[in-house]
C-alpha cells in the first residue's frame, strides 16, 4: 500500500471509566457510605478523566472523546441534560443534584428507582428514561460543556460525545401512570431544539465536533422512525450556530439508515465493520460511499478482546479511502465494553497473552492502523509480522481444539434436548415430591457477599489462608445462610453461594478452555464491575463443580435446597467469547458440560436445580432476520444442559433486567418448569406479558428490586404480588427478589426479604379465607 498524502487520524468513542484500580469505584462507594465528600469525588473523576486523555494523545489518538465520562450511566446523563428528570425525583435534584442523581440511580427509602435494563446486546445497564405527553424538556449542558472545558485547558483536542436524540427516545419508555401505548418518539418536537441548545452551548464552548451517539439505528427501524431520523440530522445538520456534526453508529449494520445518513447535512459518519457490521462495507459502496464527509471506520472490534488481524483490517480501510473525504481509524464503538489493560495479566502464559488486546492495546492497533494507511505498510513490517505470527499461534494451538470435545459434541442428538415427560406429567410429579405451599417463596440464588468474604478470598489466592482454612470459613457462611433462611420462613433455599467470586467466573475457573484474568473488569452498571472469563478454547468439565456444596447445604435442612448452575447462553454472554467457530458450536460444548453438573447433582439428592440465563434476551441479535437462529441454537442448548433429569426434578431458571416481549416464545422453548424474573421495577409487567403470550408453566416475578438499597415494606411486596396474580394463577405463583442478593448488605437483605415471606403468608391467607 502506498503512502497517503495525509495522515488518517484516529479516534476512539469513549473509553473505560473505571481507572487502572477501579478508582471511580472506590470513590463513589465512599461517597455513598459518607467517607468521601463530594469535592473529593469530583476531584477523583476529573483525575480519571485527565489521566486517560492524557494516555490516549500520547498514545497517538488525535482527538479525545469527551462526556462520555459517567458516575453511574451516560443514559441518565443524558436525561439530566434533556431535563427530563421524573416527577418523584425533581425535589431532590433540586436540593442537591448529585444526590439526586444519585438516588435516580439507586432510589431511596422513600423513592424507586429509574428502570434498568441492557444497553443493546451487551451486559452494559443504563437507566431508562421515563416520558410522558407531559414531560418538558429543558437544556442542562453543565457536565459536557465542564468536560469539554477540562480537556481544552489540558491541551487535548477533543469531541463532545452525547447519546442522540433518536436513540434516547427509542430507549425511553411511558412513565408510571402513563398508557402504556405512549410513544415517547411523539415528543420529538420538544427535544430537538433542546439538543439544539446543547450543540450551541458546545461550540461557545470551542467544540469543533460533537458526536452523537445512534446505535439504535443499527435495529430494525420503522418508517416512521427512519423518517424521524432523516428530520433529526436535517434540522440539526441546518442549525446555524453548531459544531460539525458526527453521527455514530455501532453494534451492527446500519442498513435502511445509511443513506439517511448520507444524504443529512452533516459532517461526519461513524461506521462499524467488525462482526455483523461488516456488511457495512457493501452497503456503503452501494449508496455511493460519504463524498463531503467524514467516514470514522470502526475497524477494531471494540467489544471483545483477541487480537486484530491487521492485514484484514488494512484491506478494508483501502477500500474505504475510496468512499469519503476522510477516513479516520477507530474501534467498532466505545472500548467501554473491555477492560482496560491486556499488559497486567501477569499469570497467563506469555504466549497466550499475545492474543490479547484490552482497551489500551485497542487504542494501539488503532493508531498503528493509521500509520500503515499514512505512511506504507512496508514501514511496519516487523508489527504485520508479528502480528501474523501470534494470529497463527492462536489458530494452531491445542487449547482451542480438544479432538474428545469436539467428537462429544456432534453425537449430541435433537432427542438429548428434550426431557421425557411434558411439563403436566413433570408438574404433578414434582408437586407430590417438593410438597411446597400455595406460592412457594425462594431466593434467586446468591446471599450478600460481605467484606469478611472478599476478604478470605484475597486471602486464599494470596496465600495467607489454606484451603481448609477457606473452606472452613465458606462453610461457617453456609450454615449461617440455611439457618437464617429456615428462621425466616423461606420454602426452597440456596446455600448462599459465598464460595464464587462470580456466577460466570466461578464455572470458567473450573472448566477448559477458560482463561481467567486478574484484573479485566469492565463496568456492568454504576459501580458494579465483573470480570469476564475469556473462553478461548474447546470446553470440558474435568470434576464436579458444585456437588459438594449443594450436599454440605442439603444435610443441614430438611427443606429443599436448590442446586445452582450458570446457564450455557449466559457462560458466552458474560464472557469474552472466541470468535474463531460459531457461537452454537461454543454452546453445545458448554451445555454438555453443565449437563453432567446437572446429573450428578440430581444424583445428590436435588430435587430442585436452578440455571440460570439472564442473558438469553441481551444476546438477541438486534436485527429480526438473524434472530430465529440464535433462539434456536440457544434455546437448544439450554434444553441439552437441562433434559436429562427425571420428571420430579424441578428445573428453575431465572432471567433479569431485559424486555422480554421478544422472546416470550424461546422462553416457552426452554421447556423449564420455572422461571423467575426481574418485575419490581417494571411493575410486574413481565407477568401480564407471559400470561398474554399463554406461558403454561411456573413463575416467579420478583417482588423485591435487589438493584436498589431501597427495603420494600410487606405491603408494597403484597400489593406487587397481588398484580402478578391478576396475570397467573396461585398455583403457578412462586415469590422471590428480582435478582441475587450478592450486591446487598445484610441488614436490608433480612428486612427485605422478611417483608416477603410476610407478604406472601398475608395473600396466601386471602386466597385460602
Amino acid at each position: 500500500m502506498s503512502p497517503s498524502s495525509t495522515t488518517p487520524p484516529a479516534t476512539v468513542h469513549g473509553y473505560p471509566r473505571q481507572g487502572p484500580n477501579r478508582e471511580l469505584k472506590k470513590a463513589i462507594e465512599g461517597y455513598w457510605a459518607g467517607r468521601v465528600t463530594a469535592a473529593d469525588l469530583r476531584t477523583a473523576a476529573a483525575g480519571l478523566r485527565r489521566d486517560t486523555w492524557r494516555r490516549l494523545t500520547e498514545a497517538g489518538i488525535a482527538e479525545v472523546p469527551t462526556g462520555d465520562f459517567s458516575l453511574y450511566d451516560h443514559v441518565l446523563d443524558a436525561t439530566v441534560a434533556v431535563g427530563a428528570v421524573p416527577e418523584r425525583h425533581r425535589a431532590a435534584v433540586e436540593a442537591d443534584p448529585l444526590d439526586g442523581y444519585f438516588a435516580m440511580a439507586r432510589g431511596t427509602q422513600a423513592v424507586a428507582p429509574l428502570e434498568m435494563t441492557k444497553w443493546f446486546d451487551t451486559n452494559y445497564h443504563y437507566l431508562v428514561p421515563e416520558l410522558g405527553p407531559d414531560t418538558a424538556f429543558a437544556a442542562n449542558s453543565s457536565k459536557a460543556v465542564g468536560e469539554l472545558r477540562e480537556a481544552i485547558a489540558l491541551g487535548h483536542t477533543a469531541r463532545p460525545v452525547l447519546v442522540g436524540p433518536l436513540t434516547y427516545l427509542l430507549l425511553a419508555k411511558p412513565a408510571p401512570g402513563v398508557a402504556a401505548d405512549f410513544r415517547p418518539l411523539t415528543l420529538l418536537d420538544r427535544l430537538l431544539p433542546v439538543y439544539a441548545e446543547l450543540l450551541a452551548d458546545l461550540r461557545a464552548a470551542g467544540a469543533e465536533w460533537v458526536q452523537l451517539d445512534e446505535p439504535a439505528l443499527v435495529q430494525d427501524r420503522s418508517p416512521a422512525e427512519l423518517n424521524a431520523a432523516a428530520r433529526i440530522y436535517r434540522d440539526l445538520g441546518a442549525l446555524a450556530d453548531r459544531p460539525r456534526i458526527l453521527v455514530a453508529t455501532y453494534f451492527g449494520r446500519a442498513g435502511e439508515a445509511l443513506p439517511i445518513l448520507a444524504r443529512a447535512p452533516i459532517e461526519g459518519v461513524a461506521l462499524d465493520f467488525t462482526g455483523p457490521g461488516a456488511a457495512n462495507l457493501d452497503e456503503l459502496a452501494a449508496v455511493g460511499g460519504l463524498p463531503g464527509k467524514r467516514l470514522v471506520a470502526g475497524v477494531v472490534d471494540g467489544r471483545n478482546i483477541w487480537i486484530n488481524d491487521l492485514e484484514k483490517s488494512l484491506a478494508t480501510l483501502a477500500t474505504l479511502l475510496g468512499l469519503a473525504d476522510r477516513v479516520d481509524v477507530a474501534p467498532s464503538c466505545s472500548l467501554l465494553h473491555v477492560p482496560l489493560d491486556a499488559d497486567a495479566e501477569r499469570d497467563l502464559d506469555p504466549q497466550v497473552a499475545r492474543w490479547l488486546a484490552f482497551a489500551r492495546q485497542k487504542t494501539d492497533e488503532t493508531v498503528l492502523l493509521a500509520r500503515a494507511l499514512s505512511q506504507g505498510t512496508h514501514t511496519l513490517t516487523a508489527e504485520l509480522a508479528a502480528n501474523r505470527a501470534d494470529l497463527a499461534s492462536r489458530a494452531a494451538s491445542a487449547l482451542t481444539h480438544d479432538p474428545a470435545v469436539r467428537a462429544r459434541a456432534g453425537a449430541a442428538t435433537a432427542e438429548h434436548a428434550r426431557r421425557a415427560r411434558t411439563y403436566p406429567e413433570r408438574a404433578e410429579a414434582q408437586r407430590a415430591r417438593l410438597g411446597l405451599p400455595l406460592l412457594p417463596t425462594t431466593t434467586i440464588g446468591s446471599f450478600p457477599q460481605t467484606t469478611e468474604l472478599r476478604t478470605a478470598r484475597a486471602d486464599l489466592r494470596a496465600g495467607r489462608l489454606g484451603a481448609d482454612g477457606y473452606r472452613e470459613r465458606m462453610e461457617a457462611e453456609v450454615r449461617e445462610v440455611i439457618a437464617y433462611q429456615e428462621k425466616a420462613g423461606l420454602d426452597v433455599l440456596v446455600h448462599g453461594e459465598p464460595e464464587r467470586n462470580d456466577m460466570v467466573q466461578y464455572f470458567a475457573e473450573q472448566l477448559t478452555g477458560y482463561l481467567a484474568t486478574r484484573h479485566g473488569w469492565v463496568q456492568s452498571y454504576g459501580t458494579r464491575y465483573v470480570r469476564p472469563p475469556v473462553l478461548a478454547g474447546d470446553i470440558s468439565r474435568p470434576h464436579p463443580m458444585t456437588v459438594d456444596w449443594y450436599r454440605f447445604a442439603q444435610d443441614l435442612t430438611d427443606r429443599p435446597v436448590k442446586g445452582m448452575l450458570t446457564g450455557p447462553v449466559t457462560m458466552l454472554a458474560w464472557s469474552f467469547v472466541r470468535d474463531d467457530q460459531p457461537l452454537a458450536d461454543t454452546a453445545r460444548q458448554v451445555a454438555l458440560a453443565l449437563r453432567e453438573e446437572v446429573t450428578d447433582l440430581e444424583a445428590a439428592g436435588a430435587a430442585v436445580i436452578q440455571v440460570d440465563e439472564p442473558a438469553l434476551r441481551e444476546t438477541l441479535p438486534l436485527r429480526a432476520a438473524d434472530r430465529p437462529a440464535y433462539l434456536a441454537w440457544a434455546t437448544g442448548a439450554f434444553r441439552l444442559s437441562t433434559s436429562g433429569v427425571r420428571a420430579d426434578t424441578q428445573i428453575h431458571t431465572h432471567m433479569c433486567y431485559a424486555e422480554f416481549g421478544e422472546i416470550m416464545t424461546a422462553i416457552d422453548e426452554l421447556d423449564a418448569d420455572v422461571i423467575s424474573l426481574e418485575a419490581a421495577r417494571s411493575h410486574m409487567q413481565v407477568a401480564h406479558e407471559l400470561a398474554g403470550a399463554g406461558y403454561p408453566r411456573e413463575v416467579g416475578p420478583g417482588v423485591y428490586d435487589i438493584h436498589s438499597p431501597r427495603v420494600p415494606g410487606t405491603e408494597e411486596a403484597a400489593a406487587l404480588l397481588r398484580a402478578g396474580l391478576a396475570a397467573i394463577p396461585a398455583e403457578r405463583l412462586w415469590v422471590n427478589p428480582d435478582c441475587g442478593l450478592k450486591t446487598r448488605g445484610w441488614p436490608e437483605t433480612r428486612a427485605s426479604l422478611e417483608h416477603l415471606v410476610e407478604a406472601a403468608r398475608l395473600v396466601r391467607a386471602e386466597l385460602t379465607g
